[in-house]
C-alpha cells in the first residue's frame, strides 16, 4: 500500500494506492526526486468517476511488468483533476500541442522541472486502432529522453512560451454590455438549438451532447425571460427533452454527464454534482416540479455525505454478477436495483461545487416551500465552512471524510460558495451566511481592488513556467471570474453595497468582448452581466415564512425574494445590508416591501396587494 496516496484526501488517489506503480502525489517532492535521478516525470491526471481512467488503471497501472518499467525510468505522479484544477488546466492546454482528442485520463510526460514534452490520453495495453500501446509509449519517451534530450527540452520550452503568450493576450478592459447586447447574445445561443431533439448542437452527428447548464441558466435570466421569451423557451424545450430521455435516471432522479447520441441516448453514466446542481436551478426556473424533486432527492439521498457536504459524483461503473459493468445498474428498474450494489460515490466534498448545490437547493426549497431542502443546504454549508477551512481561516479545495485537502481553494471555489451562501442566507433569513460570503470575496481582491487567487499560482507550475490559460471561460461550471462576478452581483442585490456592483462591473467589462462573441463559453459571466443591465426587483417580507403573504411573494420572479422575521431584518440591517433597513411589520402584520426599477412601493400587508 502506497502511503503517499493512501493518506490522500482524494478518493481517486486512494484508489491507486495499491498499484505497483510508485506514485507520488502532486508536489515539489516528486520533481525533486526526478531531478535527483535525472529522469522524466509521468503525470497521470484523472478523477474517480472517469470510466477510461478505471480502464487504464486496470490494464496498465496494475500490471507489474509495466509498473516496473515505469518506476525504473520515470517518477510517476497521480493527480486528481478535481482536487487540482489549475494543474489539470495547465497540462490540458499543453496537451493540445500533441493531440486534438483531449480528455481524461490525461497522460503527460515532463522534464524534471515540469515542462511537458509529450502528452496523450488513454493508451491501451496493446496497439489498437492506430494507437500505440502504453508500453510502446514508455519506451519511445525513454528513448527520446536518453538519446534526443535536447529536442525534448526544446519542445517543453516552446510549449511554455506559447502558453505564456496566450496568458499575456488575455482580454483586458472594455465596457459592461447593455441589455440589448446581452439579449442578442442569448438569441445567438438559442439559435444553436437542435431543431429535432432539443439542446445545443453544433451539427456534428458524432459529437457527444452535453446539457451545458451554464448556458441554459443564461437563457432563463430575468432580463432574457422578459425581453426575449423565445430564447428562454429554447432552454425549457432542452430541459424537457433531457428530462424525458435516457440522460435522466428515472429511478433516482439525477442526470448523467452527457449523451453519446444526438437524441440524448446512450449516456455516459457518471452523475456529477456540478451538472445536477445547475440543472436543479434550470428545472426550478422552468417550473418543472417533477424534475426538481428528482434532482433534489438524488442530491440528498445519493450524494450528500454523513458529514453534510455533497460528494463530487457517482460512478458510471458498478459490480454486477462479479464483473465491472458500465451503466448496468442504471439500466435496471427500482426493484432490480434493490438487490444490486450501487455505483460508488466520490465522497470528496469540493468547496465550489457544494456552493452550486447549496444555492440551488436553497432557491428551490424556498420557491417550492420544501424546508428539508433548505436544511440540506444549510447542513452542507456548515460542513464546508468547517471541514474545508484551514486553521488560519483559508479555504481549501476539498475535503474527504472531513479531512481537508492540501490543495488550496480556487477563485471559482470562493465565488461559487459565496453565491450559494447568499442564496442560503436569503432562504433562511440568517445574515451570517451572507456576511461569510462577503468575507470570501474580500480575500480575492488585491490592495487595488483587482482580482487575485488567494493562494496564488501553484508553486510547482510557477517554477516550471507552465501556466494555465486565462480561466474566464466556463467549462461545465462557472469560471472563477464569472463566479466572483455572480457572487458580487448577488451581494449587491441583497443590499451589500455599491462596491459589490462595482466589482461585478469590472470583471464583466474586462471579458465582455470575448463573452459577447462566444456566449456558449461565457454564459455564466453574461448571466452576471444581465443582473447589472436590468433594473433589479427585490421583495422583502417581514413575517411568517408559512403565511399567505410570504407564499405569494415566493411566486414572484424577482431577483431577490427574502422572508425574514423582524429580528432577522434588524440583524441584516445592522450587518450593513441596506435592503433590510427599516423593514418592520406594520400593525403587527406580515408586511411586504417591493422594490423595483430602483424605487420602492408602499409596503403592503395583503397578498392581494402584492403585484406578481
Amino acid at each position: 500500500m502506497n502511503p503517499r496516496l493512501a493518506a490522500s484526501a482524494s478518493p481517486y488517489l486512494r484508489a491507486h494506492a495499491d498499484n505497483p506503480v510508485a506514485w507520488h502525489a502532486w508536489g515539489e517532492e516528486a520533481f525533486a526526486e526526478a531531478r535527483r535521478r535525472d529522469v522524466p516525470v509521468f503525470v497521470s491526471i484523472g478523477y474517480s468517476t472517469c470510466h477510461w481512467c478505471h480502464v487504464m488503471a486496470r490494464e496498465s497501472f496494475q500490471d507489474a511488468a509495466l509498473a516496473e518499467r515505469l518506476n525504473e525510468r520515470f517518477v510517476a505522479i497521480k493527480v486528481d483533476r478535481e482536487e487540482h484544477p489549475e494543474v489539470d488546466a495547465a497540462y490540458m492546454a499543453a496537451a493540445g500541442a500533441f493531440t486534438q482528442s483531449l480528455g481524461w485520463p490525461l497522460s503527460v510526460f515532463t522534464t524534471p522541472d515540469g515542462g511537458p514534452f509529450y502528452a496523450g490520453t488513454y493508451f491501451p495495453p496493446a496497439p489498437r486502432g492506430g494507437m500505440p500501446s502504453f508500453e510502446q509509449v514508455l519506451d519511445a519517451v525513454h528513448e527520446a529522453w536518453t538519446e534526443r534530450r535536447e529536442a525534448a527540452e526544446g519542445t517543453a520550452g516552446a510549449i511554455a512560451e506559447a502558453l505564456a503568450e496566450v496568458q499575456a493576450s488575455a482580454a483586458d478592459g472594455g465596457a459592461v454590455p447593455d441589455a440589448a447586447a446581452i439579449v442578442a447574445a442569448a438569441r445567438a445561443l438559442a439559435a444553436r438549438e437542435d431543431p429535432q431533439y432539443g439542446g445545443f448542437w453544433g451539427g456534428d452527428p458524432r459529437a457527444p451532447k452535453f446539457p451545458v447548464a451554464t448556458s441554459l441558466r443564461l437563457l432563463q435570466a430575468r432580463l432574457v425571460r422578459e425581453t426575449a421569451p423565445d430564447a428562454t423557451a429554447m432552454a425549457e424545450r432542452a430541459l424537457a427533452a433531457m428530462a424525458g430521455s435516457e440522460l435522466r435516471d428515472p429511478v433516482e432522479g439525477g442526470f448523467f454527464r452527457y449523451a453519446t447520441q444526438r437524441d440524448w441516448t446512450v449516456p455516459h453514466y457518471e452523475r456529477m454534482l456540478t451538472d445536477n446542481a445547475q440543472l436543479l436551478d434550470v428545472a426550478a426556473s422552468a417550473g418543472d416540479v417533477d424534475t426538481v424533486r428528482g434532482i433534489a432527492t438524488f442530491l440528498r439521498d445519493v450524494l450528500q455525505q454523513p458529514g453534510g457536504g455533497f460528494g463530487a459524483a457517482q460512478d458510471s461503473e458498478s459490480w454486477i454478477d462479479g464483473a465491472r459493468s458500465e451503466g448496468g445498474y442504471y439500466a435496471r428498474d427500482a426493484a432490480a436495483r434493490a438487490s444490486l450494489e450501487s455505483p460508488a460515490v466520490d465522497g470528496k466534498v469540493v468547496t465550489g461545487w457544494n456552493g452550486l448545490a447549496i444555492g440551488a437547493l436553497a432557491r428551490a426549497g424556498a420557491r417550492l416551500r420544501e424546508p428539508e431542502w433548505i436544511e440540506a443546504a444549510r447542513w452542507a454549508a456548515d460542513a464546508v465552512l468547517t471541514a474545508n477551512v484551514r486553521a488560519d481561516g483559508a479555504l481549501v479545495r476539498a475535503s474527504l471524510d472531513e479531512i481537508a485537502s492540501r490543495a488550496p481553494a480556487t477563485l471559482a471555489d470562493h465565488g461559487q460558495l459565496a453565491e450559494g451562501l447568499v442564496a442560503l442566507a436569503v432562504a433562511t433569513g440568517e445574515v451570517t451566511y451572507a456576511d461569510r460570503a462577503r468575507a470570501l470575496l474580500r480575500v480575492c481582491l488585491d490592495s487595488e481592488g483587482g482580482l487575485r487567487a488567494p493562494a496564488g499560482t501553484d508553486p510547482v507550475l510557477a517554477a516550471s513556467g507552465v501556466r494555465a490559460p486565462d480561466a474566464a471561460s466556463d467549462a461545465d461550471e462557472p469560471s472563477g471570474v464569472a463566479a466572483i462576478a455572480g457572487a458580487a452581483a448577488a451581494l449587491w442585490l441583497v443590499g451589500g453595497g455599491e462596491e459589490h456592483r462595482a466589482l461585478a462591473e469590472r470583471l464583466v467589462a474586462a471579458h465582455a468582448a470575448d463573452a459577447l462573441a462566444q456566449p456558449l463559453a461565457h454564459s455564466a459571466l453574461l448571466r452576471a452581466a444581465s443582473l447589472l443591465a436590468a433594473p433589479p426587483r427585490q421583495v422583502v417580507v417581514v413575517g411568517d415564512a408559512a403565511g399567505d403573504l410570504a407564499v405569494a411573494a415566493q411566486s414572484i420572479a424577482a431577483d431577490v425574494v427574502a422572508v425574514v422575521s423582524p429580528s432577522q431584518a434588524s440583524a441584516w440591517a445592522t450587518a450593513g445590508f441596506e435592503l433590510f433597513a427599516d423593514k418592520t411589520q406594520r400593525d403587527g402584520l406580515a408586511t411586504a416591501y417591493d422594490c423595483r426599477d430602483f424605487a420602492c412601493r408602499l409596503p403592503v400587508t395583503s397578498s392581494a396587494d402584492l403585484v406578481p
